[in-house]
């Protein structure tokens, strides 16, 4: 099966790609009827005890292989900036991502310099036309997005964001993403600006009919499932502590459903 065919299919209609941070949540995420995963880079990174952007390329690449082998789903990447800042290093990314089973990645024009957070207009582009023709020049299908991470890094200028969607579509990215858009008047105007897929980061208030009305061709959560978790986990801790109560574990998932989910499964 020719996984990244099966990914790139999807984007004809409008589905929601979860964002799992370890086997154990690829493996229940699959369970429930999803057809495609997402890396969060920052879930993953939380989950190491480490910050957003604290993980290197040889671990992310790690990780992600652990998730390609944890289930029949294609999975696609949030591998950051990639391996470095020049467009080879971006190609050298498409071409690490497919080794590691990856039915497609996204790479970003955040610099990873918060004095400097984004990269310069012509150098992003040049970086997206790189990674592109290396996807191109894969033997198997490859669905490569680009991300504008203005929104998340202090520029809320949706013109500039436009501006390189529309640059990043000419120079040959398969998906487009802007994380950050909080308005589904925002996300409207990004879609009708390109012609390629859009994915949208899902926050609260948004809806999955609203975003397809849209224009949206593919939704994910980025670390939202993760800080849910550890959300969950912390009120938990705080009631134990401070109210001496257990009451959290009304909602907890049962321990038959988990040990049923991954029994027969080897470490």
């Amino acid at each position: 099966m020719d996984k990244g065919k099966v990914f790139r299919d999807l984007h004809a209609s409008t589905f929601v790609i979860p964002n799992p941070w370890d086997i154990g949540t690829a493996r229940l995420l699959a369970s429930l009827g999803y057809k495609a995963l997402a890396t969060t880079s920052a879930g993953y990174a939380f989950s190491r005890g480490l910050a957003d952007g604290a993980v290197g390329f040889e671990a992310m690449i790690h990780h992600c292989r652990e998730l390609v082998g944890a289930t029949d789903l294609p999975v696609s990447a949030d591998l950051e900036k990639g391996k470095g800042d020049s467009p080879e290093r971006a190609a050298e990314t498409i071409f690490a991502a497919e080794a590691a089973g990856l039915a497609g990645c996204s790479i970003e024009d955040f610099s990873g310099d918060e004095s400097q957070p984004i990269y310069e207009f012509s150098h992003a582009v040049e970086r997206v036309a790189a990674a592109a023709e290396a996807a191109r020049s894969l033997k198997r299908d490859f669905v490569f997005t680009a991300r504008a991470e203005n929104f998340l890094h202090g520029r809320s200028d949706l013109d500039d964001t436009i501006r390189r969607l529309q640059a990043f579509e000419k120079a040959g990215a398969d998906v487009l993403y802007a994380p950050g858009l909080s308005s589904v008047e925002m996300v409207r105007t990004v879609c009708s600006s390109v012609s390629k897929p859009v994915n949208v980061l899902a926050v609260a208030g948004f809806s999955v009919s609203e975003l397809a009305a849209a224009g949206v061709k593919r939704i994910s959560v980025g670390s939202k499932l993760t800080t849910a978790a550890f959300g969950a986990v912390r009120r938990a801790a705080v009631e134990m502590l401070e109210a001496g109560t257990f009451d959290y574990a009304r909602e907890a998932m049962a321990f038959g459903d988990l040990q049923g989910l991954f029994a027969g499964n080897k470490a």
